[in-house]
């Protein structure tokens, strides 16, 4: 796919992947709108990057309509709609999971999903083509015993994406699963005292990770699903 002046909406798009992601389609030249809740980081990256913006939570729909609305009022068109925007947890055993927190984790990591996806699709149906990429996690597969939300919220993920996928092929609408493994964000910045120094070192750098995804979209047929790992003796497996 050529990128160039392509239209990109990318959710949680002020830090760690997102803002990754955003600065790499620029250099493409394509056009990109970002979203996140806080006004202030928006307009920071807005600053920086040249970028349009729009304040959303993606756990409430309406915001990712009036997100949606705010890209076609913009640019008359949806391209690329990247839900990228997601929260974890403290590991922890079952018996001591906030369930207040478990809660917050699913409604980013699913429904932010799913009410990403279909506010994209309400304006991809009329154009009869568009992607979704969905970013979920290596947890859709490999889940972790001490993670026992997050792990389900991204298995969660990972089935809606296949069955979004089925739905969507009649309609000329390409639905993208992209599963990291451990990166660098600020979403573990919180954690990181608890963490092994080499838990943490381990992970991979978003640019790193936005590199991959990109260059998959840039293919002509570009792969639906992509599993993304360090390159220290691992390999980056296409399916």
């Amino acid at each position: 796919m050529n990128l160039k002046n392509k239209i990109v909406v990318i959710t949680g798009g002020t830090k760690g992947l997102g803002k990754a992601l955003a600065s790499l389609f620029l250099n493409e030249k394509a056009k990109v709108v970002i979203s996140a809740r806080s006004k202030k980081e928006l307009q920071e990256t807005k600053k920086e990057l040249g970028i349009e913006i729009c304040v959303g939570d993606v756990t409430k729909e309406k915001d990712m309509q009036k997100l949606a609305n705010f890209a076609v009022k913009k640019f008359k068109k949806i391209d690329i709609w990247i839900n990228n925007a997601g929260i974890t947890m403290p590991y922890s055993s079952i018996e001591k999971i906030n369930a207040k927190q478990a809660h917050k984790v699913m409604e980013v990591n699913f429904f932010g999903t799913f009410f990403g996806a279909r506010s994209a699709i309400k304006y991809m149906a009329k154009q009869k083509y568009g992607t979704i990429v969905n970013i979920i996690s290596i947890r859709s597969f490999v889940p972790h015993p001490r993670s026992l939300v997050y792990s389900s919220s991204k298995w969660a993920a990972r089935g809606f994406t296949e069955a979004l996928r089925m739905a969507l092929k009649p309609e000329n609408i390409s639905v993208i699963a992209v599963h990291p493994g451990g990166i660098k964000t600020n979403l573990y910045d919180k954690f990181k005292p608890r963490l092994k120094p080499s838990d943490y070192d381990n992970r991979m750098e978003p640019l790193y990770v936005a590199e991959k995804i990109v260059q998959n979209l840039k293919l002509k047929t570009p792969k639906k699903e992509i599993i993304i790992k360090k390159e220290n003796g691992l390999k980056i497996h296409f399916t």
